[in-house]
């Protein structure tokens, strides 16, 4: 138990560094990203550091439960991956201990972390989502620092500015033309000044714009309107002046919006209130729904001609009845029966009342849409307070058997390995977020996609690992694509220093030759194409192969206990022949009839098959002649 114990501390202890450090890489790189979206709207505006500081630190709260499955996957995988480097997971599964076993104590960790991780998404997100908008809405609305390009009209409160050259080191303005049209366009004034310079006031809400050695031109405010036709004078003024100060409102000041415009959104809300505010838009929607309703059938032809049905004294309608039918109106025949200039009034009426339907339930409807739609964020925020938090458990249960079955620690491949799968939870979490925001799936549906997807991964991954299996080892796809395309296995044979029973060279040279022969009674029957229903008729199987390749173990294996070394370096040179069954697999008749004439993948196996046929006849050609060269060897003493 004290073992155990120790084992738990230790791989807490190892666990932990690990987690910190790559949940403080995995937050920088969403602060990064948050950065280079926003840039532009945080440039150029004379925001302070204090500002930028408090939504920077909003933003990381807000991308918390982001970074968080990032981390613990990285995590994960750099634990057991060095454990497994180390040897020192063999040597915890050596001494008794499962794989469950060495992942319990970081299991229960980290479902205290995703629990923590719901309570921080439905209590702490809301608050710094709110903080955080609001911050980017009052950086956009901020106006930026004032910079006056050279030789381009800049408009600042009404007033277009022009500046022919900048004279940065002394901060003067040269050539400055100035058109005011703040009280209208019939009462424009324009200075020209020879130069002039421009700062800001104390309280950053005005701009001092000092100008000198220049004219003013403007009309007298009201006379031009005393003028009695176009072809009056309009009087005007001319200012000459030394030096002149002008005050332009420009607030630079940060001004923080008021937090309530995105606090009755769904990014400001917990479970509680999501819920609430989910059902009162719902009864909302369905009143809605059910008054337009009544009022679309009632202002509809169907309603206001047909006659309504009297009723009985027990509650029975007699709409049935004969003489309902009887007295029901007939509209075509009353259209019949008018004149054609009616007929055009009538059709022209109703024309323009439906269309007037159109546009009033059109409106109706977009409002409607757009009720739906807020239902559906307010949904889809509510499930992702839960499938975060279960994210962090799935990215565990992929990441330290994946780290146990690669044996890779450090920074490389786990690295590349995390980024590749938490791309993958990324765009198939975005595929279903946006198709439950549109409305094409139910939020759960969209929500829980890429969970329902990477759950059978983890739980795969898991089982592979616990089985010690060989399923990322890359000598084992190696090794299969070489006996694929036709590389066979090398046999290696060492001389034995001490022999036991010495072959029998007489029998055995009889026994070389029957394997001849019998391989040349299989090439003379086997050709290298195959009949395509006779090859699913027998399943796949090639028995008399497999006949062939049992023999050749058994000559090998007498011919092992040799102590000579021209035998065993020719003993090597036979083939190891493992594919039997020509398709890798054997069927029934029946089935294989069925599968070769109803399903397309039939051909595919077929011609697979006529290529390990190939091979096959290749290493049994390889065997007449290691046969004829041994028995030449043995009798050549």
């Amino acid at each position: 138990m004290r073992t155990i114990r120790r084992l738990d501390v230790f791989l807490l202890k190892t666990f932990l560094p690990l987690f910190l450090m790559t949940f403080g890489i995995c937050l920088f790189i969403f602060l990064m990203q948050f950065l280079w979206k926003y840039v532009d709207e945080m440039v150029g505006k004379g925001i302070e550091i204090h500002i930028l500081a408090e939504l920077f630190f909003y933003a990381a709260l807000t991308f918390v439960p982001q970074a968080l499955p990032l981390a613990i996957l990285f995590a994960s995988l750099m634990t057991f991956g060095n454990l497994g480097e180390q040897l020192e997971l063999l040597a915890m599964k050596a001494s008794g201990i499962s794989l469950m076993r060495i992942m319990r104590p970081l299991t229960v960790f980290l479902i205290f972390v995703a629990i923590s991780a719901f309570f921080f998404q439905n209590n702490v997100i809301p608050v710094s989502q709110v903080k955080m908008y609001t911050f980017l809405y009052s950086v956009k609305q901020k106006s930026p620092e004032l910079d006056i390009p050279e030789s381009i009209f800049t408009e600042i409160n009404r007033k277009n500015i022009y500046v022919r050259k900048k004279d940065k080191k002394k901060s003067l303005l040269k050539e400055v033309m100035i058109y005011d049209y703040s009280e209208g366009f019939n009462n424009v004034s324009v200075m020209v000044a020879d130069s002039g310079r421009l700062k800001t006031s104390v309280d950053k809400k005005f701009l001092i714009l000092t100008l000198y050695s220049g004219e003013s031109f403007g009309n007298l405010k009201g006379n031009n309107r005393k003028a009695k036709n176009a072809q009056d004078a309009v009087p005007y003024r001319r200012e000459t002046f030394d030096t002149m100060e002008m005050l332009i409102e420009f607030d630079g000041n940060f001004s923080m919006r008021d937090e309530s415009l995105f606090q009755g959104r769904y990014v400001g809300k917990n479970i509680a209130s999501l819920q609430h505010s989910i059902d009162s838009m719902t009864v909302r929607i369905d009143s809605i729904k059910e008054v337009e309703s009544k009022a679309l059938y009632t202002q509809s032809y169907r309603k206001t001609l047909a006659p309504q049905p009297q009723t009985k004294t027990d509650g029975e309608t007699e709409e049935d009845s004969p003489a309902v039918k009887k007295n029901a109106i007939n509209f075509d025949s009353l259209y019949r029966a008018q004149e054609p200039v009616m007929k055009a009034s009538f059709l022209s009426y109703s024309k323009r009342s439906i269309d007037n339907l159109l546009m009033n339930y059109g409106m109706k409807s977009e409002t409607l849409r757009i009720e739906e739609k807020e239902i559906r964020w307010h949904h889809t925020e509510m499930h992702r307070k839960f499938t975060l938090s279960f994210a962090c458990l799935i990215f565990f249960f992929i990441g330290a058997p994946l780290g146990a079955i690669i044996r890779k620690g450090g920074l490389g491949a786990p690295a590349v390995i995390s980024v590749l799968l938490f791309v993958v939870y990324y765009i198939i979490d975005n595929i279903g977020y946006k198709m439950a925001r549109d409305g094409v799936w139910l939020p759960w549906e969209g929500m829980w996609l890429s969970s329902a997807v990477l759950l059978p991964l983890g739980i795969f991954l898991t089982h592979k690992a616990v089985n010690d299996s060989v399923l990322l080892n890359a000598e084992t796809y190696i090794d299969a694509i070489k006996r694929f395309i036709g590389k066979r296995e090398l046999r290696k044979i060492e001389k034995k220093e001490i022999i036991m029973e010495h072959p029998d060279y007489a029998a055995l040279t009889v026994r070389l030759r029957q394997l001849r022969d019998s391989c040349r009674e299989y090439l003379a029957r086997h050709k290298r194409w195959l009949h395509y229903l006779r090859f699913w008729k027998q399943g796949g199987a090639d028995y008399e192969a497999e006949g062939i390749a049992h023999e050749i173990e058994s000559v090998v294996q007498i011919l092992e206990n040799s102590d000579r070394n021209q035998v065993l370096n020719k003993t090597m040179d036979f083939p190891v022949i493992k594919n039997f069954h020509l398709a890798n697999f054997t069927i029934r008749p029946k089935a294989g009839i069925a599968l070769a004439i109803f399903f397309p993948a039939g051909g595919l196996i077929y011609l697979i098959a006529v290529y390990r046929r190939k091979l096959l006849r290749q290493d049994i050609k390889t065997t007449i002649r290691i046969c004829d060269e041994m028995v030449e060897i043995i009798n050549d003493k």
